[in-house]
């Protein structure tokens, strides 16, 4: 399978291929995909809207401006802002419209590259598994039972399906990088600080970073160039005291002793990065073994110790007039903020300080840190039966990097016999991202590359949901949403249809129900929900669906199309038009106010 190189679109698009091109076909994979995980995007902007980015790259070049990122389809985690797109956090009742769009989405697109919409997450960053969003479960492009890892769960399966060639996430303890190794990609964390976070919704602010997807370290690198200034408006903006040099060839690595590595039963793993460190030896690099058990123990301060009560920080309204908003697994987390003191506080900064200065000494014997990215994977079903303890243990060698200030990559190891990717991790001081980029880099080039597993592009595959859009009795408190809830359906998202449609009450219908009818340009959007269903369970819905109703495509506002309830003409036989009240809900409210 070929995914999409930023190097190679950028350098085609510079001497003369048309952006429009690049972007039409980056659309086609987009509307492809869409049919098989439509739950890797919270928001998709209009096909046009997208074009029209591309046809101003197109002007800008002719006008002689240098472009590196000429035409290159983007996509961004949907806790940063894009102007004119809402930014959700995976929370609708958060939801707001940004006046501006953050600054490395303003450098990004200053650059050439071209943004199509905004993918799904752990609600309010807050995961490493990606089954933590009402907009639905994205799973690792592979095996789609198997998790995507998170929180930046759509930006790794849309850059690992190949449907963009690189998409913007968020870490905090691991959230760029776990998900990038279960998906076969490179994840590139830099220092804190290097990109801006203004425009980013925090988790924790003092430790979050933008975070980037991409198949390979130099495609990251050239993404580096473009995102890595100083920000006057973000407060934790740093200025850069200069990248540190290129390691020598035989840079020093550290490695755990025998015996400290844990894999949680997870052979495989174990095998994988044995036999990615011997790759790492022939790029040239020294391995030297250090004690690990003091980077793990600072781990826990992150959820263990007062850096939750920054999570409540920054979403601590919501929490307060709306808890039932947040997920509850998110909720159960997060809340734990209210008990935390000041003199707690105090206490993590003060071990935290200790931590940091032993960390110093490390880097006087050592030039990176190599450590798997996670010890294994879990099946989504898993997660779901464990999600705490479950993803803990996905954190285990990433949630102490941001706390100890360093900076860091992972970068493909290879693949289990379930097809799902495993990834190593080179992790070095703050500032020595471009030394990071290059030791990835000559690891590329030490060995052939393991091919990359087929794609999960079966729709029938296990794990895989159905999306289905409901307009009438079967919306939540109508009469017949049991037909759902009793199949286990999960709400996607509240949306409208595309202006597209007329709605209809159908006469003489126990319980009252309306008929959609798509009538094109001139028509109106609706209100509709939707929800995910199991395979089994659609088939078994679909078949009860009673004429002259049935179940066929429809089109939402993003343009996405997903099977949704249409009509028979005889439909419209007696019925009444009331699409200008926009939906089903607001005519069963008028009809009842009398």
């Amino acid at each position: 399978m070929a995914r999409p190189s930023v190097r190679a679109i950028a350098g085609s698009v510079r001497q003369g291929q048309s952006a429009v091109d690049v972007t039409t076909a980056a659309l086609a994979r987009a509307d492809t995909y869409a049919r098989i995980q439509p739950q890797a995007w919270i928001t998709r902007l209009a096909n046009e809207a997208v074009l029209d980015q591309a046809r101003r790259v197109d002007a800008r070049l002719a006008a002689g401006e240098d472009l590196p990122l000429a035409g290159v389809p983007f996509a961004i985690k949907d806790n940063i802002d894009a102007a004119g797109m809402p930014t959700t956090v995976a929370c609708p009742a958060f939801s707001h419209e940004p006046a501006e769009s953050a600054t490395v989405v303003q450098r990004l697109q200053g650059a050439g590259a071209v943004l199509l919409g905004k993918t799904n997450l752990d609600q309010f960053a807050t995961g490493l598994v990606g089954t933590r969003s009402p907009y639905g479960i994205p799973g690792c492009v592979f095996d789609r039972s198997y998790v995507s890892g998170g929180s930046s769960a759509g930006s790794a399966v849309l850059v690992g399906a190949g449907v963009v060639a690189f998409a913007l996430g968020t870490d905090t303890a691991g959230s760029g990088r776990v998900p990038a190794a279960f998906n076969g990609l490179t994840g590139f964390k830099p220092s804190r600080g290097r990109w801006s976070t203004r425009g980013v919704v925090p988790a924790c602010r003092t430790l979050d970073c933008v975070s980037v997807f991409t198949s390979d370290a130099a495609d990251a690198a050239l993404v580096d160039d473009v995102l890595a200034a100083f920000d006057a408006g973000d407060p934790y903006s740093r200025q850069s005291p200069g990248d540190a040099p290129p390691w020598p060839a035989t840079v020093r690595v550290g490695v755990a002793r025998p015996g400290q590595l844990a894999w949680f039963g997870d052979v495989e793993s174990e095998q994988l990065f044995a036999a990615a460190m011997e790759r790492l030896r022939l790029a040239g690099a020294v391995t030297v073994e250090i004690d690990i058990a003091p980077l793990l123990a600072v781990a826990q301060l992150l959820y263990s110790g007062p850096w939750v009560a920054e999570r409540l920080a920054a979403i601590e309204p919501l929490m307060r007039s709306n808890p039932g908003a947040v997920h509850p697994v998110v909720r159960g987390i997060i809340q734990g903020g209210y008990g935390v003191t000041g003199a707690e506080v105090f206490r993590g900064q003060y071990a935290l300080q200790q931590h940091l200065r032993n960390t110093a000494a490390l880097w006087q014997q050592i030039d990176a840190l190599a450590l798997p990215t996670t010890p294994t994977i879990y099946r989504i079903s898993e997660l779901l039966a464990e999600p705490v303890a479950l993803n803990s243990n996905l954190g285990y060698y990433t949630n102490f990097v941001n706390l100890l200030d360093m900076s860091a990559i992972s970068v493909p190891a290879g693949y289990r016999g379930n097809g799902t990717g495993f990834g190593a991790s080179f992790i070095g001081p703050a500032w020595a991202d471009r030394a990071l980029l290059e030791l990835a880099a000559r690891y590329e080039a030490a060995g052939a590359m393991t091919p990359l597993p087929p794609l999960d592009l079966d729709t029938r595959a296990a794990g895989h949901k159905v999306a289905l859009a409901v307009v009438g009795a079967h919306l939540s408190g109508m009469p017949l949403h049991w037909q759902l809830s009793a199949r286990g359906a999960r709400l996607v998202r509240a949306t409208h249809t595309a202006p597209l449609y007329r709605l209809y009450a159908m006469a003489d219908q126990k319980p009252p129900k309306p008929a959609l009818v798509h009538v094109g340009p001139g028509g109106h959007g609706i209100a509709v929900e939707v929800y995910e269903l199991d395979v089994a369970a659609f088939g078994s819905f679909v078949d009860e669906v009673p004429a002259p109703l049935a179940i066929g495509t429809v089109t939402l506002a993003d343009g996405t199309a997903v099977s949704g309830f249409v009509a028979e003409p005889r439909a419209l036989d007696g019925a009444r038009d009331i699409s200008a009240l926009g939906g089903w809900r607001a005519f069963i409210d008028q009809a009842s106010r009398g």
